[in-house]
């Protein structure tokens, strides 16, 4: 009798931990959420495969002001779903800006609501995760032990780490002008305006050496030429004022002050006209929450995500710890240091960690904003041309149309001539913003090469050059290619097709009905 009970545990655990469906989508981001949910509802049974404890990446991370700037026309289907319940919550039609543990509720009653099975806590093996049958992939195993086995596979995860164990083509970091003759491309000039500090400052600590993670120029590439580098990653804080719901800011372990000394230089420099945008760009939330992004000297670890995409997993979780620590530091030294004037330390102080907000981690952020990563080589790479001159395809899935929008890559010192001498003056590189009208989303975008994987779609490391992903990276745009690449799925498995070979009227007659937004750019 005894045996017989081990058995059967040992049965229900391997039941447990061996999960089949139709659909499996691995990345339990907005992207991730949207894609189990518009799977489930054409049909398809969906298992949804998350690393780490919670549904919705950034979305429930602390981005709760939506980017949705010049595109809100644009933002159908889940996606407007998703943001049209946000706002009756609030007591709206629709809400651009929210609370991160509502949208995390909101995603997770989406997901229930849909029938969707949930695994968290389930990471991707980092070596020999994938079985693959020619260019199908088979199933999935994760360092917990689980394994998933799905007809359709899609990749929603920032870290694009389904695609690369299953032998996808990808790229990282920034490409040449002349890889795709994009005039933004490449390493930038050192261009005056929006991100640059207001006022010349020194890039050294106080031991007259380079302050950590700024670079000299001689260590630079000319302009426009590819260097493997990109954008910054942060985390985006959500405080509060309210004292009902405030704790303090606390200090943090290991708290050094001199790991600030770019700020120190900074609020040096500006003297009396010192303000706390100076370092960090506060936007309001409902009930007095923030949603705290980078500004000059900032949360923005500049040069720490380099290694991100490929590092191992404990690379990448001291990469994470790094970019928080940084973000707590920083408040804290705004809000304590006798350096700081005095208005700002008092402005500092009227905020604190929000109580009701990530009780699981201190009420810290529990995603780091990977604004870019690894990026697939599809059967389509978007690249520049597509946001400008070539915005309408015959495949599209859907519509973007946020700015190109890339943050500061690099801190650079440069040698600069003041009378009498010579000096090093910190300069920021790489901040690229220019408008764009909309473009449409080409369901190519979505797709490895079919010899490499033909029952793959990937809707967060999308097809694209830095400059294209640049415009597409934005949490709508991610749920909207989600929303496509579910939809797809469920129907390449009722038609027992190879996703490439789904016949485009069919599923974009699908996502009109479901409301996606898949109209010709500009008309």
């Amino acid at each position: 009798m005894k045996t017989r009970a081990i058995c059967l545990s040992l049965l229900a655990s391997l039941a447990l931990y061996a999960q089949r469906a139709d659909v499996v989508v691995y990345g339990g981001t907005a992207s991730g959420a949207a894609a189990a949910v518009a799977a489930a509802r054409t049909g398809a049974s969906v298992v949804l495969v998350e690393p780490g404890g919670h549904i919705g990446g950034m979305l429930s991370g602390g981005l709760g002001r939506t980017d949705m700037d010049r595109q809100e026309h644009l933002i159908g289907g889940i996606a407007r779903e998703f943001f049209e319940r946000a706002g009756r919550h609030y007591g709206q039609p629709v809400a651009w800006t929210f609370e991160p543990s509502v949208a995390e509720r909101i995603l997770n009653e989406l997901l229930k609501e849909a029938g969707v099975t949930v695994h968290l806590g389930q990471q991707i093996a980092e070596h020999g995760a994938v079985d693959k049958r020619d260019s199908r992939i088979l199933r999935f195993r994760t360092t917990q032990g689980a394994v998933f086995e799905a007809d359709v596979f899609i990749d929603a995860s920032y870290e694009g780490d389904l695609m690369r164990a299953a032998g996808v083509s990808y790229t990282v970091g920034r490409e040449a002008r002349a890889k795709y003759d994009e005039s933004y491309a490449g390493r930038q000039d050192f261009l005056p305006g929006n991100h640059q500090a207001r006022v010349p400052i020194s890039p050294n600590g106080e031991d007259g050496r380079l302050a950590p993670y700024v670079v000299d120029e001689s260590t630079l590439v000319n302009l426009g030429e590819a260097d493997g580098k990109f954008q910054s990653y942060c985390f985006r804080l959500c405080l509060t004022s309210d004292p009902a719901n405030r704790l303090p800011l606390p200090r943090p372990e290991g708290y050094d002050p001199k790991r600030y000394a770019l700020a120190a230089n900074y609020l040096k420099a500006l003297g009396d006209s010192a303000q706390i945008g100076d370092f960090l760009g506060i936007s309001l939330m409902p009930n007095s929450k923030t949603d705290i992004n980078a500004s000059r000297i900032s949360t923005n670890v500049v040069g720490g995500s380099w290694e991100y995409p490929e590092a191992s997993y404990a690379r990448r979780r001291e990469i994470w710890n790094e970019h928080l620590r940084w973000a707590q530091g920083l408040v804290y030294y705004l809000a304590n240091e006798p350096n700081v004037p005095e208005h700002i330390r008092k402005e500092m102080n009227r905020w604190g960690l929000a109580r009701d907000e990530f009780p699981g981690n201190g009420h810290w952020p529990h995603q780091l904003y990977i604004r870019e990563g690894r990026r697939m080589l599809g059967e389509y790479v978007l690249t520049q041309h597509d946001l400008q001159s070539h915005r309408r395809k015959y495949d599209s899935i859907g519509m973007a149309g946020y700015n190109i929008d890339i943050r500061e890559v690099q801190w650079v010192a440069r040698t600069v001539y003041r009378f009498p001498n010579m000096a090093k003056e910190l300069l920021m590189e790489g901040y690229v913003s220019v408008p764009v009208d909309p473009w449409e989303i080409p369901y190519r975008a979505l797709l490895p090469r079919q010899h490499e994987a033909s029952n793959l779609l990937v809707s967060s490391c999308i097809s694209a050059s830095t400059i294209a992903y640049a415009s597409f990276r934005m949490e709508p745009q991610y749920m909207i290619a989600g929303h496509a690449a579910g939809t797809a799925a469920a129907l390449a498995v009722k038609a027992k097709l190879p996703v490439h070979h789904l016949p485009m009227p069919e599923l974009q007659r699908r996502l009109s009905e479901q409301k996606q937004l898949i109209g010709e750019a500009g008309r």
